[in-house]
């Protein structure tokens, strides 16, 4: 095998990064940055970048700046700022001391701009943004000029300084790149730069009362940081241009910008402003609500980051946008969840069966295996009495064809204990089943069976003198469409009103006992389930995760079957 060969194939970025380190274009250098706004939570669209600024710069020995682009003080907070830091470190990167904020740099940015002014590339301009937008133009004609693009540079130079020194109205002059209003690309016909705008910023309170806009600060702050390449979606590929042009125009230091392509996913929203708006008018019921596609909530639901991870490297790192589907993420998290979690039994729908014949008063305690995927995780001890709860929908009075769990005169196999057969039925005044009473095989301990006579069912079940009662939150999308608003025009209209249903009196073994906030189990036959923060050490509440049923491996399975026999 030749060389070329045997390396492993690159996406189309670290293939620029590594042809950028071949000719040496950086001096050998790889410093990347995540420039999150602090005006909300982190979502899985941002894991995805994450993942490629770290990962790269973590692949070349180099360093990933984070650097929060806190240039609209308007909607950004502190509590934002401390919520990106804890979701990066609960995602598995550091970036040790290059924190960094763009309101380091305000002081340089207005220089920056002064020296713009002063070559003349810069004006001040009196139109308010309506009539900004109106002078624009279209993609298929050009833009007018502004009435004020004309005026000397000391003009101008008075004007910016007064528009600092808080002499003007809020929205009544910006300060704009003088380029081209007849260009093609809309983003250089006269940008603009800085706006003014009196609002108390988290960090630099009421210094500054003119604020800079992104495309001015992005590439400014880039090239103070010595940043070699600037990885950002395909939104700014058309900004690129407008980021080159300050660079030159400054003729400071000039990083590299990469455009990739975002991640979307089905049944899924992450544009920033539609997750302000689920939270702000109630939808959810805040940031880390565990239907949420934010960080913070996944977390919360009890996703692991190495599943996040495991995901994003299956998506990949492409030019053309794309929809991915959210079982491609489920099937991440199942893998990894079907590895890691100890394995308990939980019924959350309780009915209670009675063994007639097991003795009154006693208790054995069944040897029960905590990890069949891992050897190490060893046993546990569950205990069995004569009252059990199991799952209402694993009874049926009169049992449909194929079905082969518990139902009058039929045995099934208990998990871990006995055979029982079903022989009595209970119900209420209303007529619903309340109790089963059963009776039980003491050769079968164990669920063996020495006779060799089969079953075709085994149940899940709790000890009803011992288990813990719990709450149970089932989880499902929070959207009933692969594509929420495509086809209604609003995607609230597509949030599945089903997303959330709560269950009391669900029964857990006692082994879960005191479990703390974020630890996770595969309930037996049920699906993976993780301790919420609302959890009491008297009453623990349970997050369902992800049910069991795995859509993308079975998709990927019949995929394989269906290659090998092309091959």
């Amino acid at each position: 095998m030749s060389t070329a060969e045997a390396r492993p194939s690159l996406d189309f970025v670290r293939e620029a990064v590594a042809e950028d380190l071949r000719t040496g274009r950086f001096d050998g250098r790889v410093v990347t940055r995540f420039p999150p706004e602090p005006n909300g939570f982190l979502h899985i669209g941002h894991a995805k970048a994450i993942c490629l600024d770290f990962g790269i710069a973590a692949a070349h020995g180099g360093a990933c700046h984070l650097r929060f682009d806190d240039t609209n003080p308007m909607k950004e907070e502190n509590r934002f700022v401390e919520a990106i830091k804890r979701d990066l470190r609960w995602l598995g990167f550091d970036w040790s001391e290059h924190e960094y904020f763009a309101s380091d740099y305000y002081e340089q940015f207005y220089e920056y701009a002064v020296s713009l002014v002063r070559k003349g590339r810069a004006y001040v301009c009196d139109l308010g943004p309506d009539e900004i937008r109106a002078h624009r133009g279209t993609l298929t004609t050009p833009g007018q000029e502004s009435p004020n693009r004309g005026r000397s540079i000391d003009e101008n130079l008075e004007l910016f300084e007064r528009m600092r020194a808080g002499e003007c109205a809020d929205g009544s002059r910006t300060l704009r790149a003088k380029i081209d209003m007849a260009s093609p690309n809309l983003n250089m016909r006269d940008p603009v730069m800085y706006r003014v705008l009196r609002a108390t910023h988290h960090r630099t309170a009421d210094a500054w009362c003119i604020y800079p806009m992104y495309d001015f600060a992005h590439g400014q702050s880039d090239s103070i940081e010595r940043i070699t390449h600037s990885l950002c979606t395909l939104e700014f590929e058309d900004h690129r241009p407008l980021y080159d042009w300050f660079l030159d125009e400054l003729e400071i230091y000039h990083p590299r910008q990469i455009e990739f392509a975002r991640l979307n996913i089905t049944y899924t929203v992450l544009s920033k402003r539609r997750l302000v708006q689920l939270v702000d008018e109630g939808h959810v019921t805040g940031w880390d609500d565990p239907r949420m596609p934010t960080l913070a909530a996944m977390r919360r639901r009890g996703y692991t980051p190495e599943a996040i991870r495991a995901f994003c490297e299956k998506v990949g790192v492409t030019k053309t946008n794309s929809l991915s589907d959210v079982a491609l993420l489920e099937h991440c998290l199942r893998d990894d969840l079907n590895a890691r979690s100890p394995r308990v039994m939980g019924v959350l729908r309780p009915l209670k069966l009675v063994i007639d014949n097991y003795p009154a008063g006693q208790v054995e305690q069944m040897e029960a295996v905590n990890n069949p995927e891992d050897p190490g995780a060893g046993t546990r001890e569950v205990p069995f009495s004569r009252e059990l709860y199991i799952e209402q929908d694993d009874f049926r009075e009169d049992p449909p064809r194929k079905f082969f769990r518990l139902a009058p005169g039929r045995e099934v196999r208990l998990r871990y204990a006995y055979l029982v057969t079903c022989t009595d039925v209970v119900r209420n005044d209303a007529g619903e089943v309340v109790e089963l009473h059963c009776t039980y095989d003491p050769e079968t301990r164990g669920g063996t069976t020495p006779d060799g006579r089969k079953v075709k069912a085994t149940l899940h079940w709790v000890s009803a003198a011992h288990a813990i009662e719990a709450e149970v939150r089932l989880y499902d999308r929070l959207f009933r469409t692969p594509r929420p608003g495509k086809d209604t025009g609003n995607y609230v209209d597509d949030i599945n009103p089903h997303s959330l249903q709560v269950l009391t009196g669900c029964r857990v073994e006692p082994s879960v006992c005191g479990a703390e906030p974020g630890h996770r189990y595969q309930f037996e036959r049920q699906g993976y389930f993780c301790v919420d923060p609302d959890s009491s050490p008297t009453r623990p509440v349970f997050n369902r995760t992800v049910p069991l049923r795995d859509a993308w491996a079975k998709i990927d399975q019949a995929a394989g079957r269906k290659g090998s026999k092309a091959s």
